[in-house]
C-alpha cells in the first residue's frame, strides 16, 4: 500500500496534534520565508542563459524511469538537434514521493525509505536501505552509442555532472517528517527530522520553499518549457 498520500500525511499529523493552531504546529517551519533559504542561488537557475531550459515536473518514484528520460533530453538535445552542451539546461523538479530521492544512503537506511515508498533494490530484491539511484560508478566510453557510456547512464550522480539540476521541496520534507513521526511511530518532533533530512541531502542538491511555487517562476520568469513524466 502506498502510504505516501496527503490524506496520509494530513491524517498522521492531526493524530500527532500538528493540526493548525496547535503547539507543534507553532514550532514547526511550515512555510520557508525568502530569508530562510538560498533564494539567490534558484534565482540565478531561473536567469541561466541558457538557450534551451527545460524543467521536469516529478512527483511519482515510477522506479526512477523519468531519470532515463532526462538522459534522453540531454543526448538529443546535443546529438539529435546540435544544441551545444553550454546552452542547455534541465532542472529537475522533485517533490511528492520523488522528493526522497535527493537524500542519502544514511536517510533510506535510518527511516526504511524503500519499504515506506515501495522502492525495491534490485541487487537484495527488498525494500532498499539505500538510495539506488545515485550511483555514481565512472563510465570509461565516451562514445553515446557506447550503452555502458556516461552518455547512457541516468542515475543521479552522472546526470548533476552533465549539469542537470536536482531540486527538492521544503514543504514535501515537512509533510513527510511528519508522515514519518505518524508511520514509525518515531519520539522526535517532526521539525528534527527536517533537520536530519537536509543534512543528509545530496551533495549539489538546490532545496526550494515551494516546488511548486519553484515550477511557476521557472516557467513564468526563466522561460524553461514544462514536462511531467507520469
Amino acid at each position: 500500500m502506498n502510504l505516501f498520500t496527503r490524506r496520509s500525511f494530513v491524517s498522521g499529523a492531526a493524530a500527532l496534534g500538528f493540526a493548525a493552531g496547535s503547539a507543534g504546529a507553532a514550532e514547526g517551519q511550515l512555510v520557508w520565508k525568502t530569508t530562510d533559504w538560498k533564494v539567490a542561488d534558484f534565482q540565478t537557475l531561473v536567469k541561466h542563459p541558457a538557450r534551451v531550459k527545460q524543467v521536469y515536473d516529478i512527483s511519482p518514484i515510477g522506479g526512477g524511469k523519468f531519470l532515463n528520460n532526462v538522459k534522453n533530453s540531454l543526448n538529443g538535445l546535443e546529438y539529435g538537434f546540435g544544441v551545444s552542451r553550454a546552452e542547455i539546461k534541465i532542472a529537475v523538479a522533485m517533490h511528492g514521493p520523488a522528493n526522497m530521492l535527493n537524500y542519502d544512503d544514511y536517510i533510506w537506511n535510518k527511516y526504511q525509505v524503500g519499504e515506506w515508498l515501495n522502492v525495491i533494490d534490485p541487487e537484495t530484491n527488498k525494500p532498499a536501505v539505500r538510495n539506488i539511484f545515485v550511483d555514481g560508478k565512472a563510465a570509461a566510453s565516451q562514445n553515446p552509442d557506447d550503452e555502458g557510456s556516461m552518455y547512457q547512464a541516468h542515475d543521479l550522480t552522472t546526470l548533476r555532472n552533465r549539469g542537470v539540476q536536482f531540486l527538492s521541496c521544503h514543504t514535501a520534507l515537512e509533510e513527510q517528517a511528519r508522515a514519518l513521526v505518524h508511520l514509525r511511530k518515531l519520539n522526535e518532533a517532526p521539525e528534527e527530522i527536517v533537520k536530519d533530512l537536509l543534512a543528509h541531502a545530496i551533495p549539489g542538491t538546490m532545496v526550494v520553499a515551494s516546488m511548486v511555487a519553484a515550477i511557476a517562476l521557472l516557467q513564468a520568469e526563466g522561460r524553461y518549457t514544462y514536462i511531467t513524466v507520469g
